[in-house]
This record gives C-alpha cells, structure tokens and sequence, in this order.
C-alpha cells in the first residue's frame, strides 16, 4: 500500500482539527487535577493529550476503517498494541502532544505527530506545530515538506555537513544508560554546539529544514520519532542506531543518531561515543 497526498492531506488535517479543538483551549489553562505523571516526574499526561488522542484516533478510525491506532495513551494502557505494529496493514503511530513538559510549563514549544506505518515501514509521516497551525510532512520518495496556511508547500532540506567542531546538535541524554550517559555528556564540547528542547516534534522539524546538524535520542517509542525519522530521511539526512542498523518503528531501544549524511553520523558516533 502506498499512501498518496489526499491521503497526508487528510492526516494533516486531523491532528491540526484535535490541536485547535483539544489542545489550544487548554494551553496555559490547566488546573493542579489535569495534570498527572505515568511512569516518572519527566513523563506527564494533561487531559489536553487524553483528548487530543481520543479525538485523532476517532478521525483516524473514520478516514481509514480497519486501520490500527497505536496510541501513547493508549498504548500506556494497553501496551500489547506495540506488538501488532510489525505485521498491521496499516496503522498509525499518535503523539497527542510531544513535549508535554513545555505544555504544562506553558512554553509554546510543543507538537502533535503521526505517522502512517505500512506492515512495519514507515509511509508518511505529520509533524503539527498547534501554536503556529502550520504541518511538516513527508510521504516515503517523495520528500519532506512545510505546509503553511495561504503559502504554497516548502521544500526541506537538511543542513550541508560540517566538521563535528561546527556541528550543531539537539541532544537528549537523560535516558541514556551509565556509563554511556557521562561518555556522551564529557564528549559533548567536541560539537559546535548541543542543546535539548524536551520536544522531538521541534527537534527533527528544525533537522529537516536545515536549523541543526545532528539528533541524538535514546529511547525510541515509535509515536516519538516515526513521522521525524521519515522527515529527516526525505530532506535527505542520514540516520542509524549506535550500533549502525538501520531504525524501524518497532525498535524501542538502541539509540539513534541523525545526520546530514554517513560521514557525518560516523563522525558524531565516534566523537560522542568514542572513549
């Protein structure tokens, strides 16, 4: 099955209906009993991502009748969804809301993601920015794009490489194993730059136009980084796990680095991981 531009069209308009009806309404208006954490301080859930979730699924369900929706809500109650993503005909990967954290902090820095998953391969992909209603999306060999209200589509392109000393890098290292996570945090002054927004959606948009170089995450829950990874990749970055293979959405583990191009990504593998 391949998956056509009607079809990101309408997906693109399902997360942007749940961000303005769900989402916006409740954006620096959350009351102490709207606010709860799953399994730590760092992993919040507002009823703006409840009913966001409920919303896009319903659409989702409507649009495409007989598709699987992998949720994170969802799937934080009933994880067994994670298992039927491999061999599903089609399903879609949902983040309510990415960067959860700035949206209780009532930090305008936050995303809503989804992305389209083909018997395991990743198809296209939705990044939506509800603050500034505009959607950076990528269909698989097709390329990545940012849809903007009354402008025609922007072509994306990642950064041009650069040597690691000038690369300038989003790195998220709290979830990183030891002794891994002080490797990578003492080899950090090797880049250019590193910063973390607590937000993937931001992130791999900013690699995909071009606004960074290099994307480094451990944990890899599909709704997180399915619709980037397909972003980067059609704006035509590089990226790999740690160990080299390539991502698919079932990996939840193994890290992955993002990059302008091969070279590149060898080049921040050794420099951050290197001892």
């Amino acid at each position: 099955m391949t998956f056509s531009h009607p079809e990101i069209d309408r997906l693109a308009g399902i997360l942007a209906e749940a961000a303005q009806a769900e989402i916006m309404p409740r954006f620096k208006t959350l009351a102490d009993g709207d606010v709860r954490h799953k399994t730590s301080v760092f992993d919040p859930v507002t009823e703006a991502d409840e009913a966001a979730e409920r919303s896009i699924a319903a659409g989702l369900r409507a649009h495409f009748p007989g598709a699987l929706v992998v949720g994170e809500e969802a799937t934080a109650a009933d994880p067994s969804l994670l298992d039927r993503l491999a061999d599903a005909p089609l399903a879609f990967v949902v983040d309510p809301i990415d960067g959860t954290r700035n949206f209780v902090a009532g930090l305008p820095l936050f995303g809503t993601m989804a992305a389209a998953i083909v018997r395991g391969a990743v198809v296209a992909g939705v990044i939506h920015d509800p603050v500034c209603r505009d959607s950076a999306w990528a269909l698989k060999g097709q390329g990545a794009w940012l849809s903007r209200e009354g402008r025609p589509p922007l072509r994306l392109h990642v950064a041009a490489p650069a040597p690691l000393a000038r690369m300038e890098a989003i790195a998220g290292t709290h979830y990183l194993p030891e002794p891994l996570r002080t490797t990578v945090l003492t080899n950090l002054p090797k880049l250019g730059s590193a910063t973390w927004l607590r937000c993937a959606a931001h992130e791999y948009r900013m690699a995909a136009a071009g606004f960074c170089h290099v994307l480094f995450f451990n944990r890899l829950m599909p709704w997180d980084h399915a619709a980037g990874w397909l972003l980067h990749q059609e704006a035509g970055g590089y990226s790999a796990r740690f160990d080299g293979s390539p991502y698919a959405p079932r990996h939840t583990s193994g890290g992955l680095i993002c990059a302008p191009d091969r070279a590149s990504w060898q080049a921040v593998r050794d420099g951050l991981m290197g001892e």
